[in-house]
């Protein structure tokens, strides 16, 4: 019986707390904790009316290290699990050691100022946590996350040896408007702005954002186009997976979405870097975020599937084998249940997930930790309880 508080109240935090509440046995205590505590009473009443369990909510600004472990001082979790924005992992995580509580998060650390998201900044705490007695999980979300958890579970029990893995995410769903994004629009659009980056014999290759694409068929939502991304559990992965010659990641994008993202890169909207607009300093993206459909309000709206998975190739016992190891979710079965669309419900559950792992002690392990590195059984075997239900099938060599 563990006490948990969750940081950010957006469409992922709405799921983890959901899903927190739904296992009583493990979650004794829940305090939902954002900037806005007004979503934090929205959420309450929603769990409550459909779990008829009461959770807590709290003011806290996660920015502030200061404030942060004073009131982690004073409510004494056993877990702070981070769903706000990857600006605030570090104060999180400061403030976590301050404390003496253990750390989760889904995404790794993005300085606000420069659009580069990599581990290095959370991988420099492996020390202070080891020595404080602290685990500090990064990552527990899909993709990273389960992902990460899929390649573990191939190399554990799949393959003697893998070569090449290509992670594909594909959103196969509709929300009926001209355009939006379905996680944080800033976050989104950075991300895919960006040069695009994979891991091949050795070292990092580069390429012109979304400028290499393929048509892959999908499970279930069938032939997709699919565009080579860098994505962060890349970083971790390739140095994990034993014997490993190659590692992509690929994300799906329909042709009217691309058509409006150029557009607003061509007229400046997606830019970081600030600009003066009556005497105060914005970040055009800033703006963009503020005008754009929320996140959480897609969840009445969408309809369809996503499809998530990991296409390995590698060989097992002399023969080369290739499998797709993926989860499908339905959007309106995930509104239905905790009141969020599936993109918010595929990184929730895995976030959830990985608390209980922690707070059971099925993989606590003092230090900083990313999620292949972890027994990746009792994980996969609450995936199929929880929510998120995955296959493996062969495919043909290519």
């Amino acid at each position: 019986m563990a006490k948990v508080i969750i940081v950010g109240a957006g469409g992922v935090g709405n799921v983890v707390a959901h899903k927190c509440a739904q296992a009583p046995e493990v979650f004794s205590e829940i305090v939902l904790a954002s900037r806005t505590v007004s979503k934090c009473e929205a959420i309450a009443a929603d769990i409550k009316a459909k779990q008829g369990r009461d959770i807590r909510v709290a003011a806290i600004d996660a920015d502030n290290v200061e404030s942060t472990t004073a009131f982690l001082l004073a409510e004494k979790p056993d877990l702070v699990l981070n769903v706000a924005l990857p600006y605030q992992d570090l104060p999180l995580m400061d403030a976590c050691l301050a404390a003496g509580v253990d750390y989760l998060d889904t995404a790794n650390y993005e300085p606000p100022e420069e659009a580069k998201f990599e581990y290095k900044w959370q991988w420099a705490y492996q020390d202070r946590f080891k020595d404080a007695g602290r685990m500090a999980l990064l990552g527990s979300g899909f993709d990273p996350g389960v992902t990460n958890v899929f390649c573990a579970y191939a190399q554990k029990h799949l393959f003697d040896e893998i070569e090449t893995i290509d992670i594909l995410d594909a959103n196969a769903g509709d929300h009926g408007h001209h355009f939006a994004t379905n996680f944080n629009p800033e976050i989104n659009i950075r991300e895919i702005t960006q040069n695009g980056r994979y891991w091949e014999e050795g070292e990092w290759k580069e390429i012109e954002p979304m400028s290499v694409h393929q048509v892959y068929d999908f499970p279930v939502v069938g032939p997709q186009d699919a565009y080579l991304l860098y994505h962060e559990e890349l970083e971790s992965l390739c140095q994990n997976i034993k014997g490993l010659k190659r590692i992509r990641f690929w994300m799906t994008f329909s042709q009217k979405y691309l058509t409006h993202l150029r557009v607003l890169e061509n007229v400046g909207m997606t830019s970081i870097e600030p600009i003066d607009f009556n005497g105060q300093q914005i970040a055009p993206i800033e703006f963009l975020r503020a005008v754009l459909p929320d996140p959480a309000s897609l969840g009445p709206r969408t309809k369809g599937k996503t499809c998530i998975g990991c296409d390995i190739v590698g060989y097992k016992d002399g023969q080369k084998k290739r499998v797709f190891i993926y989860n499908t979710c339905d959007h309106e079965e995930c509104y239905a249940e905790v009141s969020s669309q599936a993109i918010s419900y595929t990184t929730g559950v895995p976030a959830m997930i990985g608390g209980m792992m922690m707070v059971t002690g099925q993989w606590h392990q003092d230090g900083v930790w990313n999620m292949e590195q972890l027994d990746p059984d009792p994980f996969m075997d609450q995936l199929n309880l929880r929510g998120l239900p995955w296959q493996v099938i062969d495919l043909p060599l290519e």
